[in-house]
């Protein structure tokens, strides 16, 4: 039996949770071409809170829902090219992702993905060792079962 054969499969696209960030379903595609997570913002501002580097940030599960402000402490500051190329440093926090009934902490680089499909992209890191992409299928885990 193979190690994959073991782990969980996932669709190239997938309902995700942050349960830690209030969001309890965000259409995600799983990225195996992408190094880090990365999460849609409305804006980010970097602030000192008792000492400790946070960003304050605004985001939105779907366009329908309100937008909510949260300020979360930074993991870590990182370039990273992004699909057309273009390198930016980008601030990263640590979250609890939640795929159907598994879950890990993540370290997310926070973005405007306005423009993009997807709120959210699940990278290797997250995944590795831990699910099994099938880039021919969607939502295996189901729609509803990554509700919080």
């Amino acid at each position: 039996m193979d190690a994959f054969d073991t782990l969980p499969r996932l669709g190239w696209r997938e309902l995700a949770a942050l349960p830690e960030l209030g969001l309890a379903g965000v259409v995600a595609k799983m990225d195996t071409g992408a190094r880090s997570c990365a999460l849609h913002v409305e804006w980010q501002r970097e602030v000192v809170v008792n000492g400790v580097a946070q960003v304050l940030f605004a985001l939105q599960e779907d366009e329908a829902a309100p937008v909510r402000e949260l300020c979360v402490p930074i993991v870590d500051r990182r370039e990273v090219t992004d699909t057309g190329g273009k390198r930016a440093t980008r601030v990263f926090i640590r979250s609890l992702l939640r795929l159907g009934q598994w879950q890990r902490e993540v370290e997310i680089g926070l973005t405007d993905r306005g423009r993009l499909r997807h709120r959210m992209l699940v990278g290797r890191a997250a995944l590795a060792g831990h699910w099994c992409v099938d880039p021919g299928s969607t939502f295996l885990l189901g729609q509803g079962e990554a509700q919080a």
